[in-house]
């Protein structure tokens, strides 16, 4: 097995622990921690895809074949699905829906990470002046 396919069987194995994770705990509000540090895993890994394929590389990734548009539009529905069940959480505790939805539309998860982190954070202050 080579090193990026290595990466590949990690990601889905921390994609299912994820999964599995989110299926046992039974919390109304999210882990803000666990959506920073998969924001900055993330990012630090798609700034070093770009340092070593070039930016390029992602539009030929995804415009070579079949395969790599399907790719392409499955980022995009899981992105936007997830945007349209967070925005009705995030507006009701006062974010900028459109601001957000530009991030999200020009990064995909490097927005929408932030935003459901910003989102749990918000929730958990309200939450908190709710009970006190």
């Amino acid at each position: 097995m080579t090193a990026i396919q290595s990466i590949v069987v990690l990601c889905y194995a921390a994609a299912i622990a994820a999964l599995v994770y989110a299926v046992v705990r039974r919390t109304r509000i999210g882990s803000p921690v666990i959506a920073w540090a998969l924001f900055a895993a993330f990012t630090a890994f798609s700034l070093l895809s770009v340092a070593r394929d070039g930016i390029m590389m992602f539009w030929t990734n995804h415009t070579a074949n079949l395969v790599g548009v399907q790719v392409w539009w499955d980022l995009l529905l899981a992105v936007v699905i997830a945007f349209i069940f967070i925005a009705p959480r995030a507006r009701a505790v006062g974010m900028n829906i459109p601001l957000w939805a530009v991030l999200v539309a020009t990064t995909a998860s490097i927005g929408l990470l932030p935003m459901v982190a910003r989102l749990f954070t918000l929730e958990r202050a309200r939450e908190g002046q709710e009970a006190g």
